[in-house]
């Protein structure tokens, strides 16, 4: 015999339940790379540095919003 319509809901909510349980573990692991990428902020006004030239706020000039 098929389930029932609550029975297959309740069994899709548990599933959704587990993955998003399972993607939050993964979630809290400590990446490689994490560091580099909050080592390219400039120290001084917390943007992120394109290249490797000076930060905006530091040559002085001003970017076109």
């Amino acid at each position: 015999m098929h389930g029932s319509g609550s029975d297959v809901l309740s069994k899709i909510v548990a599933i959704f339940l587990v993955v998003v349980a399972v993607m939050g573990m993964f979630g809290k692991l400590r990446l490689p790379g994490r560091e580099k990428l909050s080592n390219v902020k400039c120290p001084d006004c917390g943007r992120y540095r394109i290249g490797k030239g000076p930060c905006p706020c530091k040559s002085g000039k001003k970017e076109p919003r």
